[in-house]
């Protein structure tokens, strides 16, 4: 993926491959790519240890899936049930289901449930071959209950091969057993939580839904304001059932605007215009039944596209970032390369990441390796195909 552009639409036929190639790994980063015998008249080979692969491999950037909710307990299967049987998201969110439900049995999991139930997700993503997985809070709703998410996030990341980087998703929806307006809550937040979050460094994002039901433009203002003026990075859940918030990704400089499966011709060119990464999250859109993410149309407008899972227990339980890249791909009209693209270095820059999602000198030596020769069978099996070999920063880890 080394060379290709961060925005705009990508031919497969400007894809870089080398044949027969073999990656130098020096404390966990590239030192070098070549072909295998030139690699090996570089190395000093005493002091190194060497893994010839005797077989046919395709090896790809570990991949990054920059948009997730693993950090939670229970199950929402009575809302997929309801929205099968015609209920929409917000009828069943206003009946008592929706977030407001996970976030009831977050609350009661202790902060020990949860590290296990992010470790047994983040180990399944590993066996995918993704190396970097963001993880939001926003089941929590209060500043205790934040707190115990993002630190239960930090536990498990420190447990684990795989990078967790952690997101505060503080403003998820409002809490409806929240003493106060929803103006309140949103101050509470900025005054109280967000210096917690610098003082135990348990995260650099904050992130908030803008949505019918959660949070307006107008209300979240202040929330971004106070992040911005504290250094953090800003995200936002945008145009996912009603558009808005990509404008406010846009006006506030956000790394990343995520989902935008509403957005339309204005705000495509708003974000193609901007340096926000635009992120599809299919995931959402088979498990919810509605529309993609205009993909397509980002991409031709010179848009940055990533692609994420949305791995959550209501909208997205799927969790197959590669199994959803690829269906994206296919009802989006994608080259393989930008689906690549966007589960590697674009996905990457989603969070402001530099350091991974390319195979290139610098690079942290996250590797995934699929049996063959031909890069295409990956996204035609729809992941079914697994990957034979994960390395993270040089060492096999599966």
């Amino acid at each position: 993926m080394s060379g290709l552009a961060l925005k705009g639409s990508i031919k497969d036929d400007s894809l870089p491959i080398v044949p027969n190639a073999g990656i130098w790994i020096e404390h966990g980063f590239i030192k070098s790519i070549d072909t295998y015998q030139t690699l090996k008249k570089k190395v000093p080979l005493a002091a190194t240890e060497i893994m010839y692969l005797e077989k046919d491999y395709v090896g790809l950037p570990g991949f990054v899936d920059a948009h997730t909710h693993i950090c939670y307990a229970g199950t929402r299967a009575q809302d997929y049930a309801l929205r099968n049987a015609g209920k929409s998201y917000l009828e069943i969110a206003k009946a008592g289901g929706g977030i407001w439900d996970t976030v009831t049995q977050t609350r009661k999991a202790s902060e020990t449930t949860l590290i296990k139930g992010i470790i047994q997700r983040a180990k399944r993503h590993l066996m995918d071959g993704i190396t970097t997985i963001e993880v939001k809070s926003g089941y929590g709703l209060s500043v205790t209950e934040e707190l115990k998410m993002l630190r239960a996030i930090k536990e498990a990341n420190s447990q684990i091969e795989t990078d967790l980087i952690a997101t505060c998703l503080a403003a998820h929806t409002f809490p409806k057993d929240y003493r106060g307006n929803i103006s309140d809550y949103v101050e509470e937040m900025t005054a109280h939580l967000f210096p917690l979050l610098k003082e135990e460094r348990l995260t650099n994002r904050v992130d908030a839904f803008i949505e019918e039901g959660a949070f307006s433009n107008k209300v979240i203002t202040p929330y971004f304001e106070k992040a911005q003026e504290m250094g953090f990075d800003i995200t936002v859940h945008a145009d996912q059932f009603s558009t808005g918030g990509s404008e406010v990704a846009v006006n506030f400089k956000a790394v990343s605007a995520d989902h935008l499966e509403v957005s339309s011709n204005k705000e495509i060119s708003l974000l193609a215009k901007s340096n926000v990464i635009a992120t599809a999250l299919p995931g959402a859109s088979i498990g919810l039944g509605c529309s993609f993410t205009p993909a397509r149309k980002i991409l031709d407008a010179g848009g940055a596209l990533a692609i994420a899972s949305d791995w959550n227990p209501g909208s997205a339980p799927m969790g197959n970032l590669v199994a959803q890249a690829a269906m994206l791909g296919t009802f989006q009209k994608l080259t393989n390369a930008e689906v690549f693209a966007g589960i590697t270095f674009r996905a990457a820059a989603a969070l402001n990441k530099k350091d991974r999602g390319r195979l290139e000198v610098g690079c942290m030596g996250d590797i995934v390796a699929y049996p063959g020769a031909d890069y295409r069978e990956i996204l035609y099996q729809q992941g079914s195909l697994k990957p034979s070999m994960v390395w993270k920063k040089g060492q096999l880890i599966s």
